[in-house]
C-alpha cells in the first residue's frame, strides 16, 4: 500500500541519493504544510534552496553531510514543489518564509541548526540569523548577499542593476508564468542553471509541471519589491559566505564590506566558480563547509572526508 501523510497526500517512494535513503515528511509551519526530506543523525544542518530549485538543488551535498555526520533536513520552501503554495505576494514576504523555518525547525526538534542557503534560500537564512538566533547555530550562505551589502550596491552600481533585469520581469502579473510554462523555454532555463544534466532536469520538470507551480517561486521577488523586509542587525554568529566569483547575476563585489554588519565572518571566493557553485562546484562547497564546522563539534560520528567527486546522480 503506497504511503500518505496525515492530510492523505501520497509520500511516493522515499528517494535514495548515493546510496542514502531520505526520509519524506510533511509538517505544519506557520499556518501552512512543507514537504521535506531528511537523513542521518547528529548536529542538526537545514539546507535551504533558493530559485528555481527545490530540496533536490541540494543532492550532491545531502550524502557528504549525512556520511561527515550530521542530521540534514531539506524543506521544499513555501510555494515550491510539494510543499503549500498560498495565494497571493503578501504571502511570500522574506519575514514569513524565515517562519516557516523556524517553525519546522522547531516541530521537528531540530532548533538550533545550522542553516544553508543558496539564493533566495540564503536571504531566508541572513535574516533567520537575524531575527531569530536562538534557532541558529552557525550560518553558511552561497551567492546570496547581505541585505545591507545588497542595497549599498543597487545605489552605486548601474551593472548590477542591469544583471537584476529579470528580478524587474518577474514584477510583472502573469506574463512571467506564461512564459517560463512554456516547456521549450523551461527546459532552457533549467539546463543553463540548476538542472545540468538529463536525470535533473527531469526531476526540475516534474516540480514545475504548469503555471500554477511558477507562480510562488515568481512571488518572492514580487513581495521583496513589494513588501520589503524590515531593517538589517548586526549578526554575532559565526558565518561562512562561499562566493562563486563568475555568477552571472551577482557581481563578486557584493563581499565587501559584509564584515560590518556580520561580527564573526569567513568569505572563501571560488574565482572559477558560477552561480550554482553547490552543484557545479561540489567537493569545494562540501569541504568548506565542513571545515567551517569541524570546530564547532567535538567528534563527528562519521569520517567527514571528501569524496573524490560529487557522486552518482540520484537513483
Amino acid at each position: 500500500m503506497r504511503r500518505t501523510d496525515a492530510a492523505g497526500i501520497p509520500h511516493g517512494p522515499d528517494p535514495v541519493i548515493d546510496g542514502v535513503t531520505l526520509t519524506r515528511r510533511y509538517v505544519r509551519t506557520n499556518g501552512i504544510r512543507l514537504h521535506l526530506v531528511e537523513a542521518g543523525e547528529g548536529p542538526q544542518i537545514v539546507l535551504l534552496h533558493g530559485f528555481p530549485e527545490f530540496w533536490y538543488g541540494w543532492r550532491r551535498q545531502i550524502p557528504f553531510l549525512v556520511e561527515a555526520g550530521y542530521r540534514v533536513i531539506v524543506p521544499d520552501l513555501r510555494g515550491y514543489n510539494r510543499s503549500d503554495r498560498p495565494r497571493g505576494v503578501g504571502s511570500y514576504r522574506l519575514e514569513t518564509i524565515v517562519e516557516d523555518v523556524v517553525g519546522l525547525l522547531a516541530a521537528v526538534g531540530a532548533s538550533p541548526a545550522v542553516w544553508v542557503g543558496h539564493d533566495w534560500g540564503g536571504a531566508v537564512a541572513w535574516y533567520g540569523a537575524m531575527r531569530h538566533p536562538e534557532a541558529v547555530r552557525r550560518l553558511v550562505v552561497l551567492n546570496s548577499p547581505h541585505p545591507v551589502a545588497l542595497g549599498r550596491m543597487l545605489r552605486r552600481s548601474p551593472t548590477q542593476l542591469l544583471r537584476f533585469t529579470y528580478a524587474g520581469f518577474f514584477q510583472l502579473p502573469w506574463l512571467p508564468e506564461a512564459l517560463l510554462a512554456n516547456r521549450w523555454l523551461l527546459r532552457r532555463v533549467l539546463r543553463a542553471g540548476p538542472a545540468p544534466d538529463d536525470e535533473a532536469l527531469t526531476r526540475y520538470l516534474e516540480a514545475f509541471p504548469d503555471r500554477a507551480s511558477l507562480s510562488g517561486p515568481l512571488n518572492y521577488y514580487r513581495a521583496a519589491v513589494r513588501r520589503p523586509p524590515g531593517a538589517a542587525v548586526s549578526i554575532t554568529l559565526p558565518t561562512l559566505v562561499v562566493w562563486g566569483d563568475r555568477d552571472p547575476f551577482l557581481d563578486a563585489r557584493l563581499t565587501e564590506g559584509m564584515g560590518r554588519g556580520v561580527e564573526d565572518l569567513r568569505i572563501v571566493h571560488l574565482p572559477h566558480a558560477g552561480h550554482w557553485l553547490h552543484q557545479r562546484n561540489a567537493g569545494e562547497v562540501n569541504r568548506g563547509i565542513h571545515e567551517f564546522l569541524a570546530d564547532d563539534r567535538e567528534e563527528p560520528s562519521g569520517q567527514g572526508e571528501l569524496p573524490p567527486d560529487a557522486g552518482p546522480e540520484p537513483r
